[in-house]
């Protein structure tokens, strides 16, 4: 008989025999052979009279007339024709089976459909996840059982998964139930999203001393990453917004009063842009410059209310 297996089960050749059975001819020996072998003289997948055995490969029958055998995780060269051949205490008691059994081996099949049309996977969209393999002939009785990066999810042939977000995004495997060792291959469920949680800090903090330096701070999560960072400066009612620096961090070498004032910033990927929320920088202390001559050279000193002064070429 043709015989089907998924790769990673167990799977169980049936199999009798019968043979002149009196007093002085017993069997004493039984073998499994595979088409890539000599099915009469071997080496056999099986053999009792071997200490070598495989543990993938277990005779469980008897020495009667059952002569089943077992593969255990069955692999896909395990395909091919088996035959059993059984040797009895007599010269001539040597038999071979005449047809034997032929396994085929198939993998674990995912077939995955997004409701909503192709391309990316985005927020909001649905996908289904189907489990299939071809030794049920489309016989829908097969126990399934779905995995999420390692950890089982859910029971049943297809999982559903609507209005996905970023918590949906892992590796998906099915197995089927009652064979452990089977797996389908990994399906990875990449969720995009636009911008999220943006926020703008200031560092070292956003009150600062006049002629210090501060750095703004843009952060934000999306998939695919940030493409675009702007920060943006409130002027006033007439002017508006202006932007003043366009990677996710701004830098002030110096700080004037001239910094002094509101900021946020934008983060812009395929699906979106977000803005954080208002950053106040508030600049303590003034400075101002004048020019002080000595002799042939020319520096501005620069004086502020804190006190001190410093000499600028």
């Amino acid at each position: 008989p043709n015989i089907c297996a998924v790769k990673g089960s167990s799977v169980v050749i049936p199999c009798s025999f019968d043979y002149p059975d009196n007093k002085q001819n017993k069997v004493k020996s039984v073998m499994w052979g595979h088409e890539r072998n000599n099915f009469y003289d071997g080496p056999f997948i099986f053999n009792s009279k071997s200490v070598d055995n495989t543990s993938r490969f277990q005779y469980i029958g008897d020495r009667l007339h059952n002569c089943s055998f077992r593969i255990d995780q069955v692999e896909h060269n395990d395909t091919g024709k088996y035959v059993f051949r059984f040797e009895t205490n007599l010269p001539s008691g040597k038999w071979t089976g005449k047809d034997g059994s032929k396994l085929d081996i198939f993998d674990l099949k995912t077939l995955v459909t997004k409701t909503n049309g192709n391309g990316a996977m985005k927020e909001g969209d649905s996908v289904n996840l189907t489990c299939k393999e071809s030794c049920d002939g489309g016989d829908l009785s097969s126990a399934f059982t779905w995995f999420k990066d390692g950890k089982a999810i859910s029971e049943g042939r297809a999982l559903y998964l609507s209005n996905i977000s970023s918590t949906n995004s892992g590796n998906y495997t099915c197995s089927i139930t009652t064979h452990k060792g089977t797996s389908s291959e990994v399906i990875n469920i990449n969720v995009e999203y636009g911008p999220k949680n943006t926020s703008g800090s200031a560092r070292p903090s956003t009150e600062v001393e006049a002629s210090s330096n501060i750095t703004l701070t843009c952060s934000s999560y999306a998939n695919p990453p940030v493409e675009n960072y702007t920060w943006f400066k409130i002027v006033d009612r007439d002017t508006g917004v202006v932007s003043v620096g366009n990677k996710f961090e701004l830098h002030f070498r110096v700080v004037s009063p001239a910094v002094d004032g509101q900021y946020f910033c934008s983060a812009t990927n395929k699906h979106g842009s977000q803005n954080s929320s208002i950053v106040t920088l508030k600049v303590k202390g003034k400075f101002w410059s004048i020019p002080v001559h000595i002799p042939r050279v020319l520096y501005w000193v620069q004086i502020w209310s804190l006190g001190g002064f410093r000499l600028v070429h």
